[in-house]
Protein backbone atom coordinates (compact mmCIF):
# COMPACT_ATOMS: atom_id res chain seq x y z
CA UNK A 1 0.00 0.00 0.00
CA UNK A 2 0.87 3.72 -0.76
CA UNK A 3 1.31 5.17 2.80
CA UNK A 4 1.08 8.75 3.93
CA UNK A 5 4.74 10.31 3.53
CA UNK A 6 4.47 12.05 7.26
CA UNK A 7 4.46 8.13 8.50
CA UNK A 8 7.94 8.51 7.07
CA UNK A 9 9.20 10.27 10.46
CA UNK A 10 7.38 8.19 13.07
CA UNK A 11 7.63 4.76 14.13
CA UNK A 12 6.40 2.58 16.57
CA UNK A 13 6.20 3.51 20.46
CA UNK A 14 9.40 1.48 21.86
CA UNK A 15 7.66 1.09 25.26
CA UNK A 16 4.63 -0.36 23.57
CA UNK A 17 7.05 -2.92 21.92
CA UNK A 18 8.57 -3.16 25.43
CA UNK A 19 5.61 -5.00 26.63
CA UNK A 20 5.45 -7.52 23.99
CA UNK A 21 8.39 -9.00 26.07
CA UNK A 22 6.66 -8.72 29.55
CA UNK A 23 4.43 -11.62 29.01
CA UNK A 24 6.92 -13.65 31.35
CA UNK A 25 5.45 -15.29 34.45
CA UNK A 26 6.89 -13.89 37.50
CA UNK A 27 8.69 -10.58 36.15
CA UNK A 28 7.89 -7.41 37.77
CA UNK A 29 7.23 -4.46 35.56
CA UNK A 30 8.59 -0.79 36.22
CA UNK A 31 8.39 0.12 32.94
CA UNK A 32 4.29 1.57 32.25
CA UNK A 33 3.33 4.94 32.75
CA UNK A 34 0.09 4.01 34.37
CA UNK A 35 -1.43 4.84 37.67
CA UNK A 36 -2.66 1.38 40.06
CA UNK A 37 -5.76 0.35 39.36
CA UNK A 38 -6.10 -0.70 42.95
CA UNK A 39 -6.24 3.27 43.51
CA UNK A 40 -9.53 3.37 41.63
CA UNK A 41 -12.27 5.03 43.42
CA UNK A 42 -14.56 2.25 41.95
CA UNK A 43 -17.72 2.80 44.51
CA UNK A 44 -17.38 6.91 43.54
CA UNK A 45 -17.08 6.19 40.24
CA UNK A 46 -20.18 3.16 40.19
CA UNK A 47 -22.17 6.31 41.74
CA UNK A 48 -21.60 9.22 39.56
CA UNK A 49 -22.03 6.83 36.96
CA UNK A 50 -25.41 6.10 37.98
CA UNK A 51 -26.51 9.61 38.91
CA UNK A 52 -25.77 10.69 35.51
CA UNK A 53 -28.19 8.02 33.92
CA UNK A 54 -30.61 8.86 36.39
CA UNK A 55 -30.54 13.06 36.28
CA UNK A 56 -29.99 13.08 32.57
CA UNK A 57 -29.73 10.35 30.85
CA UNK A 58 -30.19 11.95 27.31
CA UNK A 59 -27.14 14.38 28.35
CA UNK A 60 -25.03 11.05 28.63
CA UNK A 61 -26.05 8.81 26.33
CA UNK A 62 -26.81 11.08 23.06
CA UNK A 63 -24.27 13.15 20.55
CA UNK A 64 -23.45 16.01 22.57
CA UNK A 65 -21.43 19.53 21.69
CA UNK A 66 -17.49 18.90 20.37
CA UNK A 67 -16.34 21.40 22.28
CA UNK A 68 -17.32 18.99 26.00
CA UNK A 69 -20.53 18.06 27.96
CA UNK A 70 -21.17 21.53 29.42
CA UNK A 71 -22.02 20.59 33.45
CA UNK A 72 -17.80 18.80 32.81
CA UNK A 73 -16.83 22.13 31.83
CA UNK A 74 -18.65 24.04 34.41
CA UNK A 75 -16.95 21.05 36.39
CA UNK A 76 -13.49 21.28 35.22
CA UNK A 77 -13.50 25.38 35.03
CA UNK A 78 -14.25 25.01 39.27
CA UNK A 79 -11.32 22.35 39.57
CA UNK A 80 -9.10 24.51 37.99
CA UNK A 81 -10.04 27.28 40.15
CA UNK A 82 -8.87 25.11 43.09
CA UNK A 83 -5.56 25.41 41.22
CA UNK A 84 -5.55 29.08 41.21
CA UNK A 85 -6.64 29.16 37.31
CA UNK A 86 -9.46 31.52 37.01
CA UNK A 87 -11.02 29.92 32.98
CA UNK A 88 -14.84 30.33 32.17
CA UNK A 89 -16.30 26.85 31.09
CA UNK A 90 -15.94 28.45 27.82
CA UNK A 91 -12.72 29.15 27.61
CA UNK A 92 -11.88 25.41 28.03
CA UNK A 93 -12.83 22.31 25.63
CA UNK A 94 -12.85 18.66 26.63
CA UNK A 95 -10.74 16.05 25.06
CA UNK A 96 -10.46 12.49 24.52
CA UNK A 97 -7.07 12.16 26.84
CA UNK A 98 -4.71 15.21 26.80
CA UNK A 99 -3.24 12.92 24.42
CA UNK A 100 -5.69 14.44 22.00
CA UNK A 101 -5.01 17.59 23.05
CA UNK A 102 -1.89 17.18 22.18
CA UNK A 103 -2.71 16.11 18.54
CA UNK A 104 -5.12 19.27 17.88
CA UNK A 105 -2.09 21.38 18.72
CA UNK A 106 0.06 19.27 15.45
CA UNK A 107 -3.41 19.79 13.77
CA UNK A 108 -4.15 23.97 14.39
CA UNK A 109 -0.20 24.53 14.94
CA UNK A 110 2.24 22.49 13.01
CA UNK A 111 2.94 22.87 9.73
CA UNK A 112 5.91 20.89 7.75
CA UNK A 113 9.09 22.31 8.51
CA UNK A 114 8.11 24.56 11.57
CA UNK A 115 10.42 23.97 14.55
CA UNK A 116 8.85 22.88 18.24
CA UNK A 117 11.22 23.16 21.11
CA UNK A 118 10.32 20.26 23.51
CA UNK A 119 12.34 19.39 26.75
CA UNK A 120 15.39 16.61 26.21
CA UNK A 121 13.92 14.03 27.42
CA UNK A 122 10.33 14.16 26.99
CA UNK A 123 7.00 12.62 26.82
CA UNK A 124 7.30 9.68 23.87
CA UNK A 125 4.06 10.53 22.65
CA UNK A 126 4.84 14.03 21.73
CA UNK A 127 7.78 13.53 19.61
CA UNK A 128 5.79 11.11 17.57
CA UNK A 129 3.18 13.36 17.13
CA UNK A 130 4.15 16.22 16.48
CA UNK A 131 6.88 15.07 13.91
CA UNK A 132 3.51 13.02 12.56
CA UNK A 133 2.71 17.11 11.48
CA UNK A 134 6.11 17.59 9.91
CA UNK A 135 7.63 19.33 13.20
CA UNK A 136 11.37 19.91 13.38
CA UNK A 137 11.95 19.18 17.37
CA UNK A 138 14.91 20.99 19.05
CA UNK A 139 15.25 19.78 22.38
CA UNK A 140 16.27 22.07 25.66
CA UNK A 141 18.21 20.66 28.57
CA UNK A 142 16.55 19.34 31.89
CA UNK A 143 17.98 19.31 35.03
CA UNK A 144 16.22 18.79 39.10
CA UNK A 145 15.12 21.43 38.90
CA UNK A 146 13.17 21.67 35.45
CA UNK A 147 14.21 22.62 31.94
CA UNK A 148 17.48 25.07 31.85
CA UNK A 149 15.56 28.45 31.19
CA UNK A 150 18.40 29.71 30.45
CA UNK A 151 19.73 27.26 27.69
CA UNK A 152 16.01 27.66 27.04
CA UNK A 153 15.93 30.94 26.06
CA UNK A 154 18.91 31.22 24.01
CA UNK A 155 16.93 28.20 21.77
CA UNK A 156 13.80 30.41 21.36
CA UNK A 157 16.18 33.27 20.20
CA UNK A 158 18.05 31.04 17.21
CA UNK A 159 15.17 29.22 16.14
CA UNK A 160 12.04 31.43 16.79
CA UNK A 161 9.73 28.14 17.39
CA UNK A 162 6.10 27.88 16.63
CA UNK A 163 5.86 26.88 20.19
CA UNK A 164 7.29 25.51 23.01
CA UNK A 165 6.43 22.35 25.29
CA UNK A 166 7.13 21.80 28.22
CA UNK A 167 5.89 19.36 30.82
CA UNK A 168 7.01 22.07 33.99
CA UNK A 169 5.75 19.46 37.04
CA UNK A 170 7.17 15.96 37.65
CA UNK A 171 7.60 15.87 33.85
CA UNK A 172 7.35 12.15 32.23
CA UNK A 173 10.00 10.85 32.10
CA UNK A 174 12.04 13.19 34.57
CA UNK A 175 10.02 13.59 37.37
CA UNK A 176 11.35 17.06 37.35
CA UNK A 177 9.89 20.23 38.64
CA UNK A 178 10.41 23.12 37.19
CA UNK A 179 11.52 25.69 40.29
CA UNK A 180 8.88 29.07 40.79
CA UNK A 181 12.01 31.09 39.74
CA UNK A 182 11.91 29.22 36.30
CA UNK A 183 8.12 29.16 35.66
CA UNK A 184 8.16 32.71 36.33
CA UNK A 185 11.14 33.22 33.79
CA UNK A 186 9.48 30.93 31.32
CA UNK A 187 6.48 33.31 31.20
CA UNK A 188 9.11 36.41 30.72
CA UNK A 189 10.18 34.87 27.89
CA UNK A 190 7.17 34.06 26.21
CA UNK A 191 6.28 37.84 26.15
CA UNK A 192 9.81 39.03 25.75
CA UNK A 193 9.50 36.32 22.25
CA UNK A 194 5.85 36.13 21.72
CA UNK A 195 6.36 32.62 22.03
CA UNK A 196 3.31 30.11 22.42
CA UNK A 197 3.97 28.01 25.35
CA UNK A 198 2.26 24.66 25.84
CA UNK A 199 1.99 23.26 29.65
CA UNK A 200 0.71 19.78 29.94
CA UNK A 201 -0.33 18.96 33.53
CA UNK A 202 -1.63 15.44 34.16
CA UNK A 203 0.74 14.85 37.24
CA UNK A 204 1.00 17.90 39.08
CA UNK A 205 -1.87 16.76 41.58
CA UNK A 206 -0.16 13.98 42.60
CA UNK A 207 2.49 15.43 44.85
CA UNK A 208 3.81 14.31 47.81
CA UNK A 209 4.65 16.38 51.04
CA UNK A 210 4.27 20.09 50.00
CA UNK A 211 2.32 20.94 46.89
CA UNK A 212 4.60 22.37 43.88
CA UNK A 213 4.84 25.79 42.79
CA UNK A 214 1.40 27.09 40.89
CA UNK A 215 1.15 26.06 37.44
CA UNK A 216 2.65 28.45 34.72
CA UNK A 217 -1.13 29.39 33.58
CA UNK A 218 -1.80 30.32 37.65
CA UNK A 219 1.26 32.70 37.49
CA UNK A 220 0.19 34.26 33.93
CA UNK A 221 -1.58 36.86 36.59
CA UNK A 222 1.25 38.17 37.21
CA UNK A 223 3.01 38.61 33.95
CA UNK A 224 0.62 40.84 31.93
CA UNK A 225 0.58 39.59 28.04
CA UNK A 226 1.62 36.26 28.74
CA UNK A 227 -2.08 34.58 28.93
CA UNK A 228 -2.65 35.05 25.20
CA UNK A 229 0.57 33.00 24.65
CA UNK A 230 -0.53 30.19 26.84
CA UNK A 231 -2.13 26.83 26.31
CA UNK A 232 -2.33 24.59 29.36
CA UNK A 233 -3.58 20.73 29.57
CA UNK A 234 -4.90 19.04 31.85
CA UNK A 235 -6.00 15.21 32.11
CA UNK A 236 -7.85 13.36 34.97
CA UNK A 237 -6.38 9.71 33.84
CA UNK A 238 -3.65 9.47 36.14
CA UNK A 239 -5.72 10.81 39.16
CA UNK A 240 -9.08 9.61 38.15
CA UNK A 241 -9.03 6.90 35.84
CA UNK A 242 -7.60 6.59 32.33
CA UNK A 243 -10.51 4.58 31.14
CA UNK A 244 -12.46 7.47 31.19
CA UNK A 245 -10.73 9.67 28.77
CA UNK A 246 -10.75 12.93 30.06
CA UNK A 247 -8.26 15.40 29.49
CA UNK A 248 -9.06 19.54 28.82
CA UNK A 249 -7.39 22.18 27.03
CA UNK A 250 -7.62 25.50 27.98
CA UNK A 251 -6.03 28.12 25.48
CA UNK A 252 -7.08 31.84 23.61
CA UNK A 253 -10.22 31.85 22.34
CA UNK A 254 -9.00 31.47 18.23
CA UNK A 255 -7.22 28.38 18.59
CA UNK A 256 -9.82 26.85 20.81
CA UNK A 257 -12.12 27.38 17.90
CA UNK A 258 -9.53 25.85 15.85
CA UNK A 259 -9.24 23.15 17.76
CA UNK A 260 -13.22 22.46 17.84
CA UNK A 261 -13.42 22.10 14.41
CA UNK A 262 -10.41 19.68 13.74
CA UNK A 263 -11.98 17.49 16.87
CA UNK A 264 -15.05 17.55 14.98
CA UNK A 265 -12.95 15.43 12.19
CA UNK A 266 -11.86 12.96 14.26
CA UNK A 267 -14.13 12.12 16.73
CA UNK A 268 -17.10 14.50 16.80
CA UNK A 269 -16.80 14.42 20.86
CA UNK A 270 -15.80 12.99 23.50
CA UNK A 271 -18.30 10.33 25.23
CA UNK A 272 -20.69 12.18 26.86
CA UNK A 273 -21.36 9.18 29.01
CA UNK A 274 -17.43 8.80 30.19
CA UNK A 275 -18.14 13.52 30.83
CA UNK A 276 -21.69 13.23 32.42
CA UNK A 277 -19.45 10.52 34.85
CA UNK A 278 -16.59 12.67 35.34
CA UNK A 279 -18.53 15.62 35.93
CA UNK A 280 -21.32 14.18 38.43
CA UNK A 281 -17.85 12.79 40.19
CA UNK A 282 -16.26 16.26 40.71
CA UNK A 283 -19.55 17.32 41.89
CA UNK A 284 -19.48 15.07 44.31
CA UNK A 285 -16.53 16.24 46.14
CA UNK A 286 -15.02 12.74 46.44
CA UNK A 287 -11.98 13.86 44.68
CA UNK A 288 -9.99 15.50 47.68
CA UNK A 289 -9.99 12.42 49.46
CA UNK A 290 -9.07 10.21 46.56
CA UNK A 291 -5.78 12.31 45.52
CA UNK A 292 -5.05 12.31 49.40
CA UNK A 293 -5.00 8.80 49.17
CA UNK A 294 -3.52 8.56 45.79
CA UNK A 295 -0.43 10.59 47.58
CA UNK A 296 0.12 8.67 50.52
CA UNK A 297 0.51 5.53 48.68
CA UNK A 298 2.94 6.56 46.03
CA UNK A 299 5.18 8.56 47.79
CA UNK A 300 5.72 5.99 50.16
CA UNK A 301 6.65 3.71 46.76
CA UNK A 302 8.38 6.31 45.60
CA UNK A 303 10.53 6.11 48.99
CA UNK A 304 10.81 2.88 48.80
CA UNK A 305 12.18 2.46 45.00
CA UNK A 306 14.84 5.85 46.12
CA UNK A 307 16.28 3.62 49.06
CA UNK A 308 16.47 0.75 47.51
CA UNK A 309 18.57 1.67 44.03
CA UNK A 310 20.67 3.54 46.76
CA UNK A 311 21.17 0.10 49.01
CA UNK A 312 20.92 -2.46 45.57
CA UNK A 313 22.95 -0.42 42.62
CA UNK A 314 24.98 2.19 44.75
CA UNK A 315 27.10 4.24 42.88
CA UNK A 316 26.53 2.61 39.17
CA UNK A 317 23.26 4.81 39.17
CA UNK A 318 22.73 8.51 39.57
CA UNK A 319 19.36 9.85 40.83
CA UNK A 320 16.77 12.28 41.92
CA UNK A 321 14.49 11.55 44.17
CA UNK A 322 11.06 12.86 42.79
CA UNK A 323 8.62 14.70 45.05
CA UNK A 324 5.89 13.76 43.07
CA UNK A 325 4.24 11.54 39.68
CA UNK A 326 4.76 8.55 38.94
CA UNK A 327 8.38 8.29 37.89
CA UNK A 328 12.18 8.21 38.43
CA UNK A 329 15.10 9.18 35.97
CA UNK A 330 17.97 7.56 36.24
CA UNK A 331 21.52 7.09 34.58
CA UNK A 332 24.03 4.35 34.72
CA UNK A 333 27.70 5.78 35.83
CA UNK A 334 29.49 2.41 34.72
CA UNK A 335 31.27 2.84 38.03
CA UNK A 336 33.55 -0.44 39.08
CA UNK A 337 32.96 -1.43 35.47
CA UNK A 338 28.94 -2.12 35.71
CA UNK A 339 26.94 -1.49 32.45
CA UNK A 340 26.50 1.90 31.46
CA UNK A 341 24.32 1.05 28.15
CA UNK A 342 20.62 1.50 29.42
CA UNK A 343 19.55 -0.99 26.08
CA UNK A 344 22.12 -3.71 27.20
CA UNK A 345 21.11 -3.22 30.88
CA UNK A 346 17.39 -3.78 29.64
CA UNK A 347 17.95 -6.44 28.12
CA UNK A 348 20.18 -8.28 30.78
CA UNK A 349 16.81 -6.97 33.40
CA UNK A 350 14.52 -8.47 31.36
CA UNK A 351 16.75 -12.47 31.83
CA UNK A 352 16.68 -11.59 35.81
CA UNK A 353 12.85 -10.71 35.93
CA UNK A 354 12.14 -7.37 35.69
CA UNK A 355 11.62 -4.33 33.42
CA UNK A 356 12.12 -1.12 32.88
CA UNK A 357 12.27 1.55 29.92
CA UNK A 358 15.61 2.26 28.03
CA UNK A 359 15.49 6.67 28.29
CA UNK A 360 16.89 7.13 24.50
CA UNK A 361 13.60 7.21 22.63
CA UNK A 362 12.64 10.13 25.44
CA UNK A 363 15.03 12.30 23.09
CA UNK A 364 14.28 14.22 20.29
CA UNK A 365 17.73 14.89 19.40
CA UNK A 366 21.06 13.45 20.84
CA UNK A 367 19.73 10.31 23.16
CA UNK A 368 21.32 10.23 26.07
CA UNK A 369 21.76 5.86 26.30
CA UNK A 370 23.04 5.85 30.05
CA UNK A 371 19.63 7.16 30.83
CA UNK A 372 16.40 4.90 32.02
CA UNK A 373 12.95 5.68 33.25
CA UNK A 374 11.64 3.45 36.18
CA UNK A 375 7.93 3.81 37.22
CA UNK A 376 6.83 2.82 41.05
CA UNK A 377 3.07 3.51 40.58
CA UNK A 378 1.75 -0.27 39.48
CA UNK A 379 4.33 -2.40 42.40
CA UNK A 380 3.64 -2.37 45.76
CA UNK A 381 6.68 -2.05 48.69
CA UNK A 382 7.88 -5.54 48.95
CA UNK A 383 7.66 -5.85 44.27
CA UNK A 384 9.08 -2.39 44.05
CA UNK A 385 12.59 -3.83 46.77
CA UNK A 386 12.18 -7.24 45.25
CA UNK A 387 12.51 -5.61 41.68
CA UNK A 388 15.26 -3.62 42.32
CA UNK A 389 17.19 -6.34 44.09
CA UNK A 390 17.28 -8.20 40.74
CA UNK A 391 18.41 -5.10 39.09
CA UNK A 392 21.36 -4.92 41.04
CA UNK A 393 21.93 -8.68 40.36
CA UNK A 394 21.77 -7.97 36.24
CA UNK A 395 23.94 -4.81 36.67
Amino acid sequence: MQFASRLDNVETSAIRELFKLLGKPGIISFAGGFPDSAMFDVEGLKEAANKALDEEPGGALQYGATEGYEPLRTQLSAFMKTKGVAVDPSGLIVTTGSQQALDLLGKTLISPGDKVIVEGPTFLATIQCFRLYGAQLVSAPVDANGVDTDRLEQLIAEHKPKFVYLIPTFGNPSGAMLSLERRKKVLEMAVKHNTVIVEDDPYGDLYFGEAPPPSIMALSEQMPGSRELLVHCGSLSKVLSPGLRIGWMIAPAELLAKATMCKQFSDAHTSTFAQATAAQYLKSGRMPATLAHVREVYAGRAQAMGEALQRELGEAITFTQPNGGLFFWAALTGAGGKEKDANAFAKKAIDKGVAFVPGAPFFAEKPDLATLRLSFATANVDKIREGIARLGQAL
